[in-house]
């Protein structure tokens, strides 16, 4: 691992710490170099601020996830994501809760659009009209936004189910709602 990784990962680990214990707007950079031995100029020459920090983890940790793993669909990508959250609950929830400009969701959002979309490409496949791209970006945003806003309430109320059970339960739904409006 080069030394900017190093470094990057011991200041993640730092925040993981930090954030099982405190809300993420209590946590100054100080604390996360602090818990890492680590100086503010170091903190600031691999990131520009904390949300930075916040979102290289998700990006690492989930880059890891999908180079590692082929899928057939949405639904097996979705429940690795899940799974990830579940594993690592305390950050995932407390980055979930990050709010305004710069936030977790916004950056899960944007990372998540175009991978959904990739695989709803399926979905528009059998169809004899052509699907205009501004409608499968709706629909990609929608499913995007609708994921998101059911991991945010499932980590919130402390993730009851298991990761695999979760998404099932919602692809189910999903499934049943689409039967019927057809």
């Amino acid at each position: 691992m080069p030394d900017a990784n190093i470094t990057k990962s011991a200041l993640a680990r730092s925040m993981k710490r930090l954030m099982k214990s405190k809300p993420f707007a209590k946590i100054s950079v100080v604390d996360i170099c602090e818990g890492c031995g680590m100086n503010r100029k170091s903190f600031y020459y691999h990131f520009k601020d904390k949300y930075d920090l916040v979102n290289w983890i998700f990006y690492t940790d989930f880059i890891e996830i999908v180079s590692n793993s082929s899928y057939s669909d949405a639904w097996e990508l979705m429940t690795s994501v899940g799974e990830l959250f579940y594993r690592d609950q305390d950050f995932y929830r407390g980055a979930l809760r990050i709010e305004g400009q710069n936030s977790f969701q916004e950056y899960f959002r944007e990372s998540m659009v175009p991978i959904v979309g990739y695989f709803l490409e399926g979905v528009f496949a059998d169809e004899e009209d052509e699907i205009p791209e501004e409608d499968r970006t709706i629909f990609g945003t929608f499913f995007c936004d609708s994921f998101l806003a059911a991991l945010v309430r499932w980590m919130d109320t402390g993730c009851r189910t298991e990761p695999a059970e979760f998404i099932g339960r919602m692809r189910r739904m999903i499934t049943k709602l689409a039967e019927k409006l057809t």
